[in-house]
C-alpha cells in the first residue's frame, strides 16, 4: 500500500468516526420529532443510494411508496422532499418566510459565488437589492417592452440560419440554435454585443461552460452529505466550479472594463443596456452596486437564462415532432391569426391560446429545473401533518408534481389541449403550484417574464416559418426521449431536425 493510499484510508476512518459521532447526535435529537415517512437509511451513507443518477424519478418512486412529503437522511443532511401542488403551496406560499432561504451546496462556495448570487444568498439586505434591481430596472414590463426589436432581431438571425440550413439540406441541432439565440439575446440585453453565432465555436464552448457548471452544480456531492470532507473536495466538483466561474466572469470583466473606458469619454452614447444601468445606479450611490456584485448577477443570468431556455425548446421540438397533430395544430392557429410565413411579434401572442399551450405542456412535462432550487427550514414547522426539522434541507419535486395523476389526466401523455379545457386557467408565474418551473414565492425565478416572451417568438416563429421534419432514419415512434440530469433536465440525446418549406 503506497502512501497516498495509506493517507487516504487513515483519512476516511477518522472521518467515518466522526460522522458515526456526529450523526448519531442528529438522530437522537430528530428522533424526538414527527419526521415524514421515508425508506429505512443504512449506518453513515444513509439514503445515499436512493438517489441513483436520476434522483427525479427515483424521488417520484419513493413519494409513490411513502407519500407526497417523505424524508431522507442523506449522510449527515436531513432532506426533505415535496411532491404534491398542495403541499408545494404550504411551502410557497403559506410559510414561505420560512423557508425562503437555501441550502448552500458546498461548490457554489467556488469565487465566492454563494456570497453575491442573487438566486444563493440568503434573504437579507445585499438580496433584497438585487432582486429589487432585477424587479424595476431589468426585467420590469416597460423595460422588456422597450427592447423588443432586439428579441425581434434575434429571432430573425436565427430564422435566416434556419433557411441557409433548408438551402443546404443540413439538418439543424434545435438545442444548440436554442442556446446562441438566448446567448446572444441576453449578451445584446447586456452587453449590447453578441458573443456567438450559430457558425462559430464561441457558443459550443460557452454552452459548455455553461453546461458544465449546471451540471457540477446538480450531481451529488460528498462534501454536500459529510461536510467534513469540505477541504478534501474528493470529486473536485469545487475545484471545476471554480475554473468555470473564473472563465465566465473573465469575460464579463472584459467587458465592463471596455465600457468603463467608453464612459470616460465627451462622445460616449448611453446604450441603455443593464449593463450601463448597473452602472448609472453604482455611480450614482443610490444602490449598493460593486462590479463583483454585478459579474455575480450576470453570471447568474447567463446559467440560468440560456441553458434552461434552450432545454425548454428542444423538449417542445421534441415533442411537436413525435406529434404530427400537433405540430399542424399549431401552425394552422399561426397562419390563421399572423399569417403563414411571418415572425410571431409580442403583440401577437394574446391570440395563440395553442401556443401558450404547448410551452406550458412542456412545462408541465420537462421542467428545466426538476427539484427547483433548494429551500432550508429556518425554524421547526408543520407540513402535511409531519415535523420539518430546523436546518432541513427541502426540495420540491416539480417533475413529479407536473406527473401527479391526482392533479392531470394522463399525466405522461403530451396534450396541450389539457390547458384549454380547463376552467381555472393554470399558469407559470407561481400563482398555481400545480405548475411552477420557475418556482413561486419570494424567491421565484427573476429572470420569468424575459424567458417567457423569448420562448414564445422562438418556438411560434420556428413552427409558422418552417415545416419539420426528423433526420432520416429516426421515426417519432422510436425517438429517443432519454433525460440527462444536472441542474437542469436535459435531453440526452440532442435533437437535430431538417426544417422544409412551408
Amino acid at each position: 500500500m503506497d502512501f497516498l493510499t495509506c493517507m487516504i484510508c487513515l483519512c476516511f476512518a477518522w472521518i467515518t468516526i466522526q460522522a458515526l459521532y456526529l450523526i448519531a447526535r442528529r438522530s437522537k435529537a430528530i428522533s424526538r420529532i414527527r419526521l415524514p415517512p421515508g425508506p429505512k437509511p443504512f449506518p453513515l451513507i444513509g439514503n445515499l443510494l436512493e438517489l441513483g443518477d436520476k434522483p427525479h424519478i427515483s424521488l417520484t418512486e419513493l413519494s409513490q411508496r411513502y407519500g407526497p412529503i417523505i424524508s431522507l437522511q442523506l449522510g449527515q443532511l436531513t432532506t426533505v422532499v415535496i411532491s404534491s401542488s398542495s403541499l408545494a403551496k404550504e411551502i410557497l406560499r403559506t410559510h414561505d418566510h420560512v423557508f425562503s432561504n437555501r441550502t448552500i451546496r458546498d461548490g457554489l462556495h467556488a469565487c465566492k459565488h454563494s456570497e453575491y448570487s442573487v438566486a444563493w444568498l440568503p434573504v437579507s439586505a445585499r438580496w433584497r437589492n438585487l432582486r429589487k434591481i432585477c424587479n424595476l430596472q431589468l426585467f420590469a414590463p416597460k423595460v422588456l417592452d422597450a427592447n423588443q426589436a432586439n428579441r425581434r432581431g434575434k429571432v430573425l438571425k436565427l430564422i435566416d440560419d434556419v433557411n441557409e440550413s433548408m438551402r443546404t439540406g443540413e439538418s439543424i441541432d434545435i438545442g444548440r440554435a436554442a442556446f446562441t439565440t438566448s446567448l446572444n439575446l441576453l449578451s445584446q440585453t447586456i452587453f449590447s454585443v453578441d458573443l456567438a453565432d450559430l457558425s462559430s465555436e464561441t457558443a459550443r464552448e460557452y454552452k459548455e461552460t455553461v453546461w458544465g457548471i449546471m451540471e457540477e452544480v446538480g450531481k451529488p456531492n460528498l462534501v454536500d452529505y459529510f461536510p467534513l470532507l469540505r477541504k478534501v473536495d474528493p470529486q473536485g466538483i469545487r475545484r471545476r466550479l471554480t475554473y468555470y466561474f473564473h472563465k465566465t466572469t473573465l469575460i464579463f470583466d472584459r467587458l465592463i472594463q471596455q465600457r468603463l473606458e467608453s464612459r470616460k469619454g465627451n462622445r460616449y452614447i448611453t446604450t441603455n443596456d443593464m449593463l450601463d444601468t448597473l452602472l448609472n445606479i453604482s455611480e450614482a450611490k443610490r444602490e449598493d452596486m460593486d462590479i463583483i456584485e454585478t459579474q455575480h448577477l450576470f453570471l447568474d443570468l447567463f446559467a440560468a437564462g440560456t441553458d434552461t431556455s434552450s432545454a425548454t425548446m428542444e423538449w417542445a421540438m421534441a415533442e411537436i415532432l413525435r406529434n404530427q397533430e400537433i405540430l399542424l395544430k399549431a401552425q394552422a392557429e399561426l397562419e390563421q391569426v399572423i399569417g403563414k410565413g411571418k415572425l410571431v411579434e409580442e403583440s401577437d401572442i394574446a391570440l395563440l391560446p395553442y401556443l401558450q399551450a404547448i410551452i406550458k405542456e412542456t412545462f408541465r412535462l420537462h421542467p428545466a429545473v426538476p427539484f427547483l432550487l433548494p429551500r432550508k427550514a429556518e425554524l421547526e414547522v408543520e407540513i402535511g401533518g409531519y415535523v420539518v426539522p430546523k436546518g432541513a434541507q427541502v426540495l420540491i419535486n416539480a417533475w413529479a408534481i407536473g406527473r401527479d395523476p391526482n392533479t392531470w389526466e394522463n399525466p405522461n401523455l403530451f396534450r396541450p389541449e389539457r390547458f384549454l379545457e380547463l376552467e381555472n386557467e393554470i399558469d407559470v408565474v407561481g400563482r398555481s403550484f400545480e405548475l411552477i418551473p420557475f418556482g413561486g414565492g419570494r424567491r421565484i425565478c427573476p429572470g420569468l417574464p424575459l424567458a417567457i416572451r423569448m420562448l414564445q417568438l422562438m418556438l411560434g416563429s420556428l413552427l409558422n416559418c418552417f415545416d419539420w421534419k426528423l433526420e432520416d432514419g429516426v421515426v417519432p415512434e422510436t425517438m429517443n426521449m432519454e433525460e440527462k440530469f444536472g441542474l437542469t433536465l436535459q435531453k440526452a440525446q440532442p435533437l437535430k431536425a431538417v426544417p422544409k418549406k412551408l
